[in-house]
């Protein structure tokens, strides 16, 4: 029998996934293209027809050559959803010509390594120029350098799929003037991290940022006598624990940062739900005009009072005009006891007839309203694609 040469075949694919990536960039440059014809036709961002078509194309053909249906959609999803955000993109910036400008400065929570660093550069892909970073070392930090111009944009955590809503990020856009102006939803998976050689049953301390260790709590319970220290951010958790260089000490943070600070997973996955993402917001001094062709989100503030019924008198009114309320959340007035301020996300475009005509009749039956921003909708997910 032969004997199988393993190095050959790690060459030839080595070289097919070379050729791999070149198709996938000359396909990823067609979009632009395509975007391009959408303009000029007025024609939506998203076409869910075509893409279901797309895929059950695309299944039949690899079924033939021996691939399984799930492998095809799999891979498809990820390479059309690429193809939504670029155009979703290059419409904004044609709309927003200051958007992403060159030396782009970005305000967040901790350093590099923290998840919100992840999102800033899931934020900023293929900005033309240098990206600035602000560390901050709280929320608050971030809107205040936004609001004094130390910074062009913020990125804040707002809602997690295990934690929740941060409540901290709510109360402070109750205050603020910034205008949310997009929003990003990074897959959050936590590890447990060391600095040197050692296993589970030497740890005795685990440091974490404050949200990490509320979406590890089913994992951080089963340990016994471990300690649990809280840190402003995840990167300050990572810089200690590597500079403490101690078996008995971890920390919870993804497996990017564990590399970049040369730190090494003893537990992969520990979060209390596997598919765990967290939603950013971007804030900016000022709004972002979203082309009526992409899918759009508007986040408001109102509040109605104490008046029996008023809440539901005024939610009415989104459903009158066929608007989707997508998230509500309730947060208390400072200085006005038990009186509450809602936040309310909705799948509408904020420059729309229906949007416009369902605010007009909104605001004299509520106490407050501010509109807080209108944004791409990155969670216009269909089933199908």
């Amino acid at each position: 029998m032969e004997k199988i040469d393993l190095d050959k075949i790690r060459v030839d694919i080595t070289n097919l996934d070379e050729q791999l990536l070149s198709l996938l960039a000359q396909r990823r440059a067609l979009s632009i293209q395509v975007v391009k014809s959408k303009v000029q036709d007025q024609k939506p961002v998203r076409d869910s027809y075509r893409e279901t078509l797309l895929l059950q194309n695309l299944s039949n053909k690899g079924k033939k050559l021996g691939l399984k249906s799930d492998y095809i959609h799999s891979v498809y999803r990820t390479i059309i959803e690429d193809s939504v955000e670029l155009q979703q993109d290059y419409l904004m910036q044609l709309n927003n010509p200051n958007l992403k400008s060159a030396d782009y400065k970005v305000a967040y929570l901790g350093s590099k390594g923290s998840y919100s660093h992840s999102a800033v550069e899931k934020y900023l892909t293929g900005l033309n120029g240098g990206l600035i970073d602000v560390g901050c070392k709280s929320f608050d930090d971030i809107f205040a350098a936004v609001e004094d111009k130390d910074a062009d944009v913020g990125v804040l955590p707002i809602e997690n799929t295990s934690s929740g809503s941060i409540n901290e990020v709510y109360d402070l856009l109750q205050t603020t003037r910034l205008k949310i102006i997009d929003e990003l939803y990074i897959p959050v998976k936590h590890n447990l991290l060391v600095a040197c050689e050692s296993d589970l049953s030497k740890i005795t301390t685990i440091y974490g940022h404050h949200q990490p260790v509320a979406q590890c709590s089913d994992f951080l319970n089963e340990l016994n006598d471990v300690e649990i220290v809280v840190t402003d951010s995840t990167s300050t958790a990572l810089s200690e624990v590597k500079k403490i260089n101690d078996p008995s000490v971890a920390v919870l943070g993804s497996a990017e940062a564990g590399k970049h600070y040369g730190l090494q997973s003893i537990r992969a996955d520990v979060a209390n739900q596997k598919d765990n993402q967290t939603r950013f917001i971007v804030v900016a001094r000022e709004p972002v005009t979203v082309p009526m062709t992409c899918a759009a989100k508007t986040s408001l503030i109102l509040s109605v009072g104490q008046r029996p019924g008023a809440l539901v008198d005024a939610l009415m009114i989104f459903k009158q005009f066929n608007i989707s309320m997508c998230k509500i959340e309730s947060r208390p007035i400072k200085g006005r006891p038990w009186e509450e301020m809602f936040y309310i996300d909705v799948t509408e475009n904020l420059q729309s007839e229906n949007m416009q005509s369902a605010i007009r009749e909104l605001k004299p039956s509520v106490s407050d309203y501010t509109e807080l921003g209108c944004y791409v909708n990155r969670s216009s997910h269909t089933e199908e694609s």
